[in-house]
């Protein structure tokens, strides 16, 4: 727990420190954690409630990369340089950074490390970067202002959380979180295709 507690501080430190928060210096911080907090802090704001216009596409397709990363076995992020200046400088808005602390400080209390070696384990993280790459590639392709990449992108936020805490039962809600998401985006899709089929 004390493990927690001390990543939600660091985290809320650089967010609201008053240096660049790039995508490159989050890596430079959290390197131990790198990939999970860069997956939480990009897939964020797609996973908030609120119809984003498709202005996180960008966020979603660079979580693919690192997804596909994490699949061949990559232990550090690699990027290309133009995307390390990814600004993430929207996280730290003050009522952003507060409910994303307060949120994060509500996990805490439910949380410990649960199956940590199967966590760890290089097979395991490779299966994990493949189900976030799918849960990242839904998000994307929903229609934009509808809503639905909410689940997906919440599942990513789950997982990536799962990894920093080491709690296997996050990890299972993540993934139940997932498959209830894509169930929504297919099931409201086919019904839609459906109702333009009677009209046209």
């Amino acid at each position: 727990m004390e493990n927690n507690r001390l990543f939600s501080k660091k985290l809320e430190v650089w967010l609201k420190g008053k240096h660049r928060k790039t995508l490159a210096d989050l890596i430079d911080v959290f390197s131990e954690k790198s990939f999970a907090v860069s997956l939480l802090l990009l897939m964020v704001i797609p996973a908030l409630p609120l119809p984003t216009g498709g202005v996180t596409h960008i966020f979603e397709i660079v979580s693919v990369i690192l997804a596909i990363e994490l699949i061949v076995g990559r232990r550090t992020i690699w990027l290309p340089k133009r995307w390390q200046t990814i600004d993430l400088s929207r996280l730290s808005q003050r009522k952003t950074v507060n409910t994303l602390i307060n949120k994060l400080n509500w996990v805490e209390k439910y949380t410990k490390p649960r199956l940590k070696p199967v966590i760890e384990n290089g097979l395991f993280l490779k299966i994990t970067g493949l189900f976030i790459g799918i849960f990242c590639v839904a998000a994307f392709f929903t229609p934009p202002f509808s809503g639905l990449d909410t689940l997906p992108s919440l599942a990513v936020v789950i997982i990536a959380l799962s990894i920093i805490f080491e709690d296997i039962f996050l990890y299972i809600f993540g993934m139940i979180v997932g498959v209830i998401g894509i169930s929504t985006i297919l099931i409201l899709g086919t019904i839609l295709i459906k109702s333009l089929k009677l009209w046209f």
